[in-house]
């Protein structure tokens, strides 16, 4: 068993990840992270402003990155 941390990220804010989760493997991590993500999606969305973004990352117990999840929403005109 492995312990990874969430983070999430909005625009100049990030929150510093302390609480740890205990998982298999990654990919049981990978699986977490897409639940969670779903569950908070739908509402991030329609609060999210054009030329921004949110992400959430899942970090191994030396808090470096593994995987993350990015959502932008992108002016393009």
């Amino acid at each position: 068993m492995s312990l990874y941390f969430f983070r999430i990220s909005h625009g100049k804010y990030s929150g510093a990840p302390d609480q740890p989760y205990e998982f298999e493997n990654r990919d049981a991590a990978w699986t977490e992270l897409t639940a969670v993500c779903s569950n908070l999606v739908g509402g991030i969305s329609r609060c999210l402003k054009p030329n921004s973004d949110w992400q959430m990352e899942l970090l191994d117990e030396a808090k470096k990155p593994v995987f993350r999840i990015r959502l932008v929403g992108e002016s393009l005109a």
